[in-house]
């Protein structure tokens, strides 16, 4: 499971770093807090740009599985004996 999750970040640091001049080291650090704010306030800006990312977050993962998701049987059932939904 660890192995899929950083297969999932650096492939997603790549992506926003392919369109966009971020620096990948500041990226690295997670989310930037406007110091000028509240810690409430900026929590809840942490939450918005969860929210907001929600749905492009998971179109980009979707274009991960292939990746990191065993390959379905022709049961419809994953090798990891767990079903898979397909959006």
């Amino acid at each position: 499971m660890r192995d899929v999750l950083h297969i999932g970040v650096k492939r997603a640091m790549a992506v926003v770093c392919s369109g966009f001049s971020y620096d990948m080291e500041v990226v690295s650090h997670g989310f930037v807090t406007d110091i000028s704010k509240t810690d409430a306030e900026n929590e809840e800006r942490l939450h918005a740009l969860i929210d907001d990312a929600k749905a492009p977050g998971e179109r980009l993962a979707r274009l991960f599985e292939p990746e990191v998701l065993p390959p379905k049987t022709s049961s419809g059932v994953d090798n990891g004996g767990e079903g898979r939904d397909v959006d």
